[in-house]
């Protein structure tokens, strides 16, 4: 990534108001995959006076803008991380819900392999793996 969430914002031509220039630092500097209630809980922590509303307005405006991507992990809550991290697939903990970012050259070459047996050219794809632990015994 060669910038910063609020730089991208004011390429796209953003309004960066103070609360949501504070938004999208939390995000820069968030390694996990907030929801929108964490997110809110961060910020409020820098600035008392952002509401849960404004956050909403503000992960929508970015997600729309193209600054961030809106995950599924199939638990009711939408998560966000920001649209132009390294590329990485997923791992989620059905027990915890944690979310193991993880990259494996094998997966990444056997699904190019897939798309061209199949006629196509890979652009882009999107893994998520569910599963629970192991016992360690």
């Amino acid at each position: 990534m060669s910038d910063t969430i609020t730089s991208r914002c004011h390429n796209k031509g953003l309004q960066m108001t103070a609360q949501r220039q504070i938004i999208a630092e939390v995000m820069q500097v968030s390694a996990d995959h907030p929801d929108v209630e964490e997110l809110h809980q961060r910020a409020a922590a820098r600035d008392p006076g952002i509401t849960v509303a404004t956050v909403y307005h503000t992960v929508k405006l970015f997600e729309e803008a193209g600054i961030l991507d809106r995950l599924d992990f199939g638990d009711g809550r939408a998560r966000y991380e920001d649209a132009e991290r390294a590329h990485h697939d997923h791992l989620i903990d059905m027990h915890t819900g944690e979310v193991i970012e993880f990259v494996d050259p094998e997966i990444e070459a056997l699904q190019e392999k897939i798309a061209k047996r199949l006629g196509y050219q890979l652009r882009d794809h999107k893994l998520e793996l569910y599963g629970i632990p192991l016992k360690k015994g």
